[in-house]
Parts: C-alpha cells; structure tokens; sequence
C-alpha cells in the first residue's frame, strides 16, 4: 500500500493498482487444448479498464496496446491472475503495465506467460477526453517503469510517422522487382 497519502491533483501507483484472478475452464481452451488467446487479452482489456478507470475517476476506453507476447501456453485448470498497475500519466491517458502469471494448483508451480502495456483514455460525462490525475512515484521501480512507458510512447510515435511513409510503388514493374526473392508468387 501505498506510503504517502494522495496529493491534490496526483495518485499513487498503489491506490488503482489491480488483480483479476480466473480459472480457465475448457471452453475457454482453442483447438489446440491450450487457453485462447483472445479469452486472456479479454481479461487483460478487463483489468486494464479497473486499474485505469480506479487512478482517472472516469469511464476509460482503449486506444492501443503495446506488444502483447505469449510467453508461455496455459493451461485448462490453471488459475491466471492479471495484475495491474498505473505507469505512465500523460494529459488525458494512462498507460497501464499487466503481468500475467498462470498457476498449475495441482503442483503449484507458476509461470509468467504475458507482460503487455494498454494505453487507455480518460472520457468525461460527454464522452469527451477528461484529464486525469498525475501520478505520485515512491520508488525506484515505479520510477523506472514511469521512464520506459515514456520511452515506449516516444519509439511509437516515431514508428508512426516511419509507417506513414511507406507507400507502394507506382511502377507496377518495379513493384515486381521488388518481390525478387520472396516466397510468392504473381499470377497473372
């Protein structure tokens, strides 16, 4: 819990930080007999919300999600606990940071099988970007996560403008020179 008491205007880490715990059931499992991809980014997009939703005292929506890598399968049976916190405040978002960790609660092992960043936006009664409170840091962890998620946004916005300027080639026969090489083919 948190060590400071809320500042007008600011919030700590700890105040909105969550947890979602769940049992994966079989239904929730793909034709591979493993958990669905899409049932665990559901469950994060859930507590991203409660986290972001918890530190902006406002409706949240979400506007991107950073890199979401499977780092492990889970399985049916296992208990999947998303924990979430607040790392990053800008004017009207937030970026919030998940871990997810699967339990097996027959041999209680445990393993890390996600880490993603939701940028989530602040939206007032008029469904119009609300500003949220700025973020009390109290240690060197949260320091340090506030400066990644900085720095993510940053590389993001300059991978933007890279990917605005990509264009397809108006010479059809140059754009098959360009596929010299690949493993395609142009039919016709």
């Amino acid at each position: 819990m948190s060590t400071l008491p809320d500042i007008d205007g600011y919030k700590s880490v700890a105040f909105s930080q969550a947890t979602i715990t769940e049992l994966m059931i079989p239904s929730y499992s793909n034709f591979g007999g493993k958990i669905h991809g899409g049932i665990l980014l559901s469950l994060m997009d859930k507590v991203a919300y409660v986290c972001a939703a918890k530190h902006a005292g406002n409706y949240c929506v979400t506007a991107s999600i950073d890199t979401v890598d499977f780092l492990q399968p889970v399985e049916v049976g296992e208990l999947v606990s998303l924990m979430a916190s607040v790392n990053y405040v800008g004017n009207t978002s937030l970026v919030v940071g998940i871990r997810v960790i699967s339990e097996n609660i027959k041999n209680h092992s445990v393993k890390h099988t996600n880490t993603s960043y939701f940028t989530m936006v602040a939206r007032d009664e008029f469904n119009k970007p609300a500003k949220v409170p700025g973020l009390v840091l109290e240690n060197r962890e949260q320091v340090r996560r506030f400066i990644e998620a900085r720095r993510r946004k940053e590389i993001k916005q300059s991978y933007m403008k890279e990917v605005e300027q990509i264009q397809m080639p108006d010479n059809y026969e140059h754009c098959i020179e360009l596929l010299q090489g690949e493993r395609c083919l142009v039919a016709g």
